[in-house]
């Protein structure tokens, strides 16, 4: 019996270097871009071992927790890292960035993550980006959850390496991920002798055995179902329209703001300035006297599909995530989280205002 997941005929070398330059379109980009076989912390961890090393200077970026982990990548490596933590209910400003220079001019690296779903903060990086241009440091930037939410554009930017995954804002598999590497950022790993070689964190083999030789021939057997799921959510983005994906995602942050807002009962945003919210996400901090974790639990009894999570760790007290990504990017899936968390405040003897929050989302979307 044929199965439409099992007996599927072999990716192509040249379907497989059309997906990459339909993910480069995406970016608007000249550098080379990489499908890597394997969730997004393959690329994160794999460029941070091959760009790093020792007598790398490092500017580490904290906004979330992605941003601790590529602190502990880059010291493991051999790098001199300068943390620069900046509040999980804030975002990090240029003018930090060009302190930061000041402070250490000796830095070459910077680490930053665009948009942090853990936390639901976002950077600027096009303003850090110039910063980080006029040092002439490698400039890293994980844009996993940002990608398909807002725009992401290494070039215009000066993003030496880019990360990209599809399993948030763009809507598609989680088990495959890409990255965009610039001419500075090869020279600096092959420069690195303790860039990984002969690994499967090795960017430099797949350079010279797949971009270097032509990407005539893959160097290994592809992730087949991965890859022509992701190969379908960039047609689907481009059917839709970028710009529409994007308008969405920053519909559902303001109508989930709003609403959260309006609901009462002392639920509130987590990060203080709209500016600084993510779109891809919205993170609330729950009234003291309750836990996020129970609270969350009680909503998902109700409705298990709805995209709600509490915090990782120490915020699952007072952190409640509103995961509205990809197809979840909806007033549906925003007014459906809002009553199921209203509906668990007042089964713990809150008043809340469920109408008012619905209605204030439904006009902070339109």
């Amino acid at each position: 019996m044929t199965h439409p997941f099992l007996d599927l005929p072999p990716l192509t070398a040249a379907r497989f270097a059309a997906i990459e330059d339909q993910v480069a379109a995406l970016l608007e980009t000249g550098q080379d871009v990489l499908i890597t076989q394997g969730e997004a912390l393959l690329p994160l961890e794999g460029a941070i071992r091959a760009a790093a090393g020792p007598g790398t200077v490092a500017l580490n970026v904290i906004t979330g927790p992605y941003g601790q982990t590529f602190g502990n990548w880059l010291r493991d490596s051999g790098a001199t890292v300068h943390d620069l933590a900046v509040p999980f209910h804030a975002a990090v400003t240029a003018e930090q960035i060009r302190e930061a220079f000041a402070e250490h001019p000796e830095i070459d690296f910077v680490s930053l993550v665009h948009a942090e779903a853990a936390t639901g903060n976002t950077n600027p990086v096009a303003e850090i980006g110039e910063v980080v241009r006029e040092h002439g440091a490698l400039f890293y930037l994980d844009a996993v959850a940002s990608v398909g939410a807002e725009p992401v554009l290494p070039d215009a930017w000066g993003v030496d390496l880019c990360v990209i995954g599809a399993q948030k804002a763009m809507g598609g598999p989680a088990g495959v991920s890409a990255i965009s590497v610039s001419e500075r950022a090869w020279a600096r790993m092959a420069a690195n002798p303790d860039a990984p070689r002969r690994s499967y964190l090795s960017l430099l083999d797949w350079k010279e055995r797949w971009i270097d030789a032509g990407r005539a021939i893959l160097p290994h057997a592809p992730a087949q179902l991965e890859m022509l799921a992701l190969e379908a959510c960039l047609e689907r983005i481009e059917a839709d329209g970028l710009d529409a994906v994007m308008a969405r995602h920053r519909a559902a942050a303001r109508a989930t703001r709003a609403g959260a807002l309006a609901l009462r009962g002392g639920l509130e945003p987590y990060v203080h300035q709209a500016r600084d919210a993510a779109p891809v996400a919205t993170t609330l901090r729950v009234p003291e006297r309750v836990a996020a974790s129970e609270l969350v639990a009680e909503a998902l009894r109700t409705d298990p599909g709805l995209p709600l999570a509490a915090g990782g760790g120490a915020l699952a007290k007072e952190m409640i995530r509103v995961n509205h990504y990809g197809p979840d990017a909806t007033l549906d899936a925003v007014r459906r989280s809002l009553a199921a968390l209203g509906a668990a405040m007042a089964a713990q003897g809150i008043a809340v205002d469920p109408e008012g929050a619905l209605r204030a989302a439904g006009e902070a979307w339109h």
